[in-house]
Order: structure tokens, then C-alpha cells, then sequence
């Protein structure tokens, strides 16, 4: 049942019977959509707690990305690209190492510091992984239009940005 608060903003009664801003349909759609794609994402990130041996985990593979990408980088680097502890990111190199995607060496100019870079196979892993992630999305996204296709890149953009802002923050609307 939509009502008015005391600032004139429409509301509606929650599932719970607390009253809440209307919200407009598409938004409201959109907020269920991202919803379910963040609980797809995290039930991936989930099932790679019962990889078998030779198989890499989603964080695993983004490491591998950000070497392919960026080149030679540190563990501390990595962790910092891939959001990560620079001890979590040190264990998951262990294996990507052990496994053979990965070589790391000592910094020339800090031997201290390890660098890690992609190995043969490890590039090769990041491009079949692409080639059939590519072929998913080209197979999920047939039938929607370059100009949706801007549009939904849009809004991801702004989402990505809301979630980079500290709470209370006002939200940038850059073009």
C-alpha cells in the first residue's frame, strides 16, 4: 500500500509492514537481477572449494589474468589487483606454480621481493579459459543489441562505482 512520508516522498509497506521509498518497477527489477547475479558469482566462487587437482580456482584465474594483462608482478601487486592478501595470494601462487602455470624469480633490484610471470602453460590455460567464457557470453548475449549492450555496460559502471564509494558518499554520475 504506497503512503507518504513525512518529507512528501512516496512509500510502500515492506513484506514486513515497515514502510519503505517507492521505488520505480525497472529499478526495482534491476536491484533483483544484480541480486542474482551476485549470488550466481558467489555459488562459482563456492564450488571451487571441490575443485579436483589439476583444475584453478575463479581467484586463482584472476591472478593468471592479471599476469597475462600487466606482465611480470610481484605478489603484493597481484593481491593488491586481485583484492586479496598478500598471504592468500602468496598460497594461490604456490600452486599455480606447482601446477606449472606460474614461474617465480627473485627481483633484480630487490631480492626480497619474488615476481611471478605467466609460464607457457599458463598462458595458454588464460586463453582457453577466455575462448570458452567468450563463447558463454556470446551464447547468453545473441539476442540483445550493441546499443543495450551500451546500456547495460553503463549501468555496471555506475554500479561498480557506488561500490567503490565510502557509505554515505554522494554517488558520481559521470557520463
Amino acid at each position: 500500500m504506497a503512503a507518504t512520508d513525512s518529507s512528501g516522498k512516496r512509500t510502500v509497506e515492506s513484506a514486513a509492514g515497515a514502510p519503505r521509498p517507492e521505488q520505480a518497477p525497472e529499478l526495482l527489477a534491476l536491484g533483483l537481477a544484480f541480486r542474482h547475479l551476485f549470488r550466481a558469482v558467489s555459488r562459482m566462487r563456492g564450488r571451487d572449494t571441490h575443485l579436483a587437482g589439476a583444475e584453478i580456482s575463479y581467484a586463482q584465474f584472476e591472478l593468471l589474468l592479471e599476469l597475462d594483462e600487466r606482465g611480470e608482478l610481484s605478489a603484493g601487486e597481484l593481491a593488491l589487483a586481485a583484492r586479496i592478501s598478500p598471504a592468500s595470494a602468496t598460497q594461490m601462487l604456490d600452486g599455480l606454480a606447482e601446477s606449472g602455470h606460474v614461474e617465480r624469480t627473485r627481483s633484480d633490484s630487490d631480492r626480497r621481493v619474488v615476481m611471478a610471470r605467466l609460464t607457457p602453460l599458463g598462458h595458454a590455460r588464460v586463453e582457453a579459459k577466455r575462448a570458452a567464457w567468450r563463447q558463454r557470453w556470446e551464447r547468453a548475449l545473441a539476442d540483445v543489441s550493441p546499443r543495450e549492450m551500451r546500456a547495460a555496460t553503463k549501468v555496471m559502471e555506475r554500479l561498480g562505482a557506488v561500490f567503490q564509494e565510502e557509505p554515505g558518499e554522494a554517488p558520481r554520475t559521470g557520463g
